[in-house]
């Protein structure tokens, strides 16, 4: 089964419009929307924005379907001046940018798990390959490398540019980092899929409005292939 997790509504109503034998699972106030799209087995969830509806959500995902991948899908802020509108990237691996225990001497960004400490978590290299051959002939620049988590919606181009710095990151979200620190605690294979909605040029909230729907269009496009392919 591939799980897919999005944070918004219209992140995952292309997918959910394609779903044959759909059941609905509710669980923490969350609906699992779970059947068959073109014969292949498929879980949905519209988590919510932010890294505890994300983590809460893959986790009971994970419980309950037990997926054998999990996607997370959507748009994001670009952090580099390479990345226009509607350009796509593939997680390499992701960080949460927003985690900070710098007081105490640590990195910035390091997940203190109880067995270890790290900054980054790998993405998954053979979903990685396979959905970059999907996102070919999209009209987009496809891009695989590193995506900061956040639980605040960036605008401001310093803080942009300071967190592809401290980084090396190429987008900003606020979901697929807890995507990934679940998956990785329980061994479950993951990649983040974003298409860009802001960029440096056009990085206002107004711009995101304008621009997300066509961002998203991509990532469905995507998914849809790999699902085909899969």
């Amino acid at each position: 089964m591939i799980g897919i997790i999005c944070a918004l509504k219209f992140e995952v109503d292309g997918l959910k419009a394609l779903m044959e034998n759909a059941e609905t699972t509710r669980k923490a106030g969350l609906d699992y929307i779970s059947g068959t799209i073109y014969g292949k087995d498929v879980v949905l969830l519209e988590s919510g924005v932010g890294k505890v509806n994300a983590a809460v959500g893959t986790q009971i995902m994970i419980d309950l379907f037990k997926p054998e991948v999990i996607i997370n899908s959507g748009i994001a802020g670009s952090l580099t001046k390479i990345l226009t509108i509607g350009d796509i990237v593939i997680s390499s691996d992701c960080v949460e940018h927003d985690i900070n225990c710098t007081e105490l001497g640590e990195p910035r960004g390091q997940i203190w798990f109880p067995d270890e400490k790290r900054i980054a978590i790998p993405a998954d290299k053979e979903i990685n390959e396979k959905l970059a051959e999907c996102c070919q002939n999209l009209g987009a620049h496809v891009h695989i490398g590193r995506i900061a988590t956040g639980d605040f919606f960036v605008t401001y181009r310093r803080k942009r540019e300071f967190i592809a710095f401290e980084f090396d990151a190429l987008c900003c979200e606020m979901v697929g980092g807890a995507v990934g620190q679940v998956c990785y605690m329980n061994k479950v294979p993951f990649t983040i899929l974003r298409s860009i909605s802001d960029d440096f040029k056009f990085n206002k909230v107004e711009n995101y409005e304008e621009f997300k729907q066509l961002a998203a269009d991509r990532t469905i496009k995507a998914l849809k292939k790999f699902i085909k392919m899969d």
